[in-house]
């Protein structure tokens, strides 16, 4: 792929345009399901981060909004990036899955040993979880108990008794089970197959590319290094499948100069991207937000140096057109925002920014500044 650039923006172009694609600046008028579908994936480790991730990102939501799109099957949960359970879009999530599952972990001497499944009793296996959930959700604990019915999977149980986390993992990425709503507390699994909206797992010389594309999309212009991050770090996705994937693309993608710095971006997002206007939104963004994850936290456009420590800490961001300039935290009904840049925006931007996060969390708030 040519690195002769056809266009020259400036980061603040850049920046403001991601922000339009991510639903930020304007916010979104789309549905939940629309929301994750753009970003590829939000973490849902902490749902309460995940909660506010997409109300940002939604001119009008409630509370309970995610979790009742996820128990409609509008969206699904699953083990994705860096091993930690995301929501997907049941149509599309499928190629993140496909990507994850390429490293065929399940294969590795220390997987065999340890849960006594050789390769050749994964396909058995996996019909057998089927089988178990094909009534309905069940909990981890009781799908192990599903499984002791087998005399090949007795030797399991005490594995599931413990949430079997990483044995999971590999069901989920091969398209079996997702992670369904809770129930009474304790965390459920249920069939992939039997949502409508599940498109399946496409083979993995469709899906990397159709990621490839879509990272670009929502989180370009963007160098190969962060792609790599994004897919590589993020799903385990080889290096040299990645540069196949990227240079598959051919000229869908094209060179874009960024105040000096060579990125791609979409041959179709050029023209927007040359006409975007910087943008002087404020927004306060949950800790771990894919805004600044899918750039990653070395990206110092998006958050500087100085910042870096607080943002893997999981500290809410507060962005200014884009670029992490404080952090914000709620206790009970007060929010303290602490600005960390040398000019703060005016008070009112602030002040409407707080009220907004008062209405995604549907209770009032006071708003403390510091300084």
């Amino acid at each position: 792929m040519s690195t002769d650039t056809e266009a020259s923006i400036t980061w603040s172009q850049a920046l403001a345009w991601r922000m339009e694609r991510q639903f930020l600046d304007p916010v979104g008028s789309g549905s939940v399901a629309d929301v994750v579908r753009r970003l590829g994936a939000v973490l849902s480790m902490d749902e309460s981060l995940a909660e506010i991730a997409v109300a940002a990102r939604r001119t009008t939501s409630r509370p309970g909004e995610l979790a009742a799109a996820l128990a409609d099957g509008e969206v699904i949960k699953a083990f994705a990036y860096r091993g930690s359970m995301h929501y997907l879009a049941p149509e599309d999530g499928g190629i993140y899955l496909a990507i994850r599952a390429a490293g065929r972990q399940w294969e590795l001497p220390s997987w065999v040993e340890h849960y006594r499944l050789a390769p050749a009793d994964w396909p058995d296996f996996r019909a057998a979880v089927r089988d178990a959930l094909s009534h309905g959700p069940l909990t981890v604990a009781e799908l192990g108990q599903e499984l002791a019915r087998h005399t090949a999977y007795r030797h399991l149980e005490p594995v599931f008794d413990e949430g079997a986390g990483t044995l999971i993992k590999p069901l989920s990425w091969q398209g079996d089970l997702s992670l369904g709503p809770t129930r009474d507390g304790r965390r459920t699994v249920q069939r992939l197959d039997d949502n409508p909206r599940w498109a399946g797992i496409p083979d993995l010389d469709e899906a990397g590319p159709r990621a490839v594309a879509a990272y670009f999309r929502t989180y370009g212009p963007a160098t190969v290094g962060r792609l790599h991050y994004w897919l590589g770090n993020g799903l385990s996705a080889g290096r040299k499948r990645l540069e196949s994937w990227f240079a598959g693309l051919g000229d869908r993608l094209v060179a874009v100069d960024v105040e000096g710095t060579v990125a791609y971006a979409a041959r179709e997002d050029v023209d927007a991207l040359e006409a975007a206007a910087p943008s002087a939104a404020v927004r306060f963004l949950p800790g771990h937000d894919q805004w600044v994850m899918g750039a990653g936290t070395k990206d110092t456009h998006v958050t500087p140096s100085d910042r870096r420590e607080l943002m893997t800490r999981k500290a809410n961001p507060v962005i200014l057109g884009g670029v992490v300039c404080g952090t914000w935290a709620r206790k009970g009904d007060e929010v303290t925002v602490t600005w960390l840049d040398g000019q703060a925006p005016p008070a009112k931007a602030i002040e409407q920014e707080a009220d907004r996060l008062a209405a995604i969390l549907d209770r009032d708030l006071r708003l403390t500044r510091v300084p």
